[in-house]
């Protein structure tokens, strides 16, 4: 939905401006820094709809930034990463970043990604009465409407796209699911054969809600295809 509002943080002015260019284009609101604390600033200060991140910042890295703010807000985060940075791409969804794009990148790419991400938080907004309010397993209780997760009666901090994932995966315990078809199905990508997006939230997923997260009993693995939940013995 055109005016929302996009954080765009990156230290090389160039960037910054091309970016805040054509996603104003496309009827944004766009506000930039330069640094990771004017960045964490500017959240305090404008709450921004969605913010695209830079990881390589001068002061303190888009990694730390994204820590601190998964302490106080789920809003869709965005790394922007220089190929060979495998690494810290996975570093920063682990600590909650929602999807990355590397540099180089293909402005109409990175406008794909940030409609999709904005369509998705949309979506969530605007669900109302949804036919099915609880979600209940041993030991797991998902709350639809309230969108609050319970494992082992601790309350559970899940960023958007975690609770996509395991909503997804527990409404269809036992069937399997492609990574193709979960980037689909969550992260409304087509033709996107990069799955570490994927597996980094599953791997953040079970750290958060498997009494081991080593040993899964609710999300499992099937070597080569993709994933399944699995709904334990009490």
């Amino acid at each position: 939905m055109a005016g929302e509002s996009i954080l765009v943080v990156d230290d090389e002015t160039v960037v910054r401006e091309v970016i805040k260019h054509h996603l104003e284009l496309e009827g944004y609101q766009v506000i930039t820094a330069g640094d990771g604390h004017s960045a964490l600033s500017l959240v305090n200060n404008h709450e921004p709809h969605l913010i695209i991140l830079d990881i390589l910042l001068p002061d303190i890295d888009g990694i730390e930034v994204c820590r601190i703010i998964r302490k106080t807000s789920n809003v869709p985060i965005i790394f922007l990463s220089a190929k060979g940075q495998s690494t810290d791409i996975v570093l920063g969804l682990g600590v909650g970043g929602d999807d990355y794009i590397t540099k180089p990148f293909n402005v109409v790419e990175l406008l794909a990604r940030v409609k999709a991400n904005l369509r998705r938080t949309s979506l969530q907004q605007i669900e109302i009465d949804p036919p099915q309010n609880t979600i209940s397993y041993p030991g797991l209780e998902i709350d639809l409407a309230g969108r609050t997760v319970r494992a082992n009666d601790r309350l559970i901090n899940l960023t958007y796209k975690e609770f996509e994932l395991l909503v997804l995966l527990a409404q269809n315990p036992n069937q399997v699911f492609t990574y193709a078809q979960l980037l689909e199905s969550v992260w409304d990508y087509k033709d996107n054969s990069d799955y570490r997006t994927v597996i980094v939230h599953i791997n953040r997923l079970r750290n958060k809600i498997e009494p081991t997260p080593s040993q899964p009993r609710y999300i499992i693995t099937v070597r080569g295809i993709g994933y399944k939940f699995s709904s334990p013995n009490p």
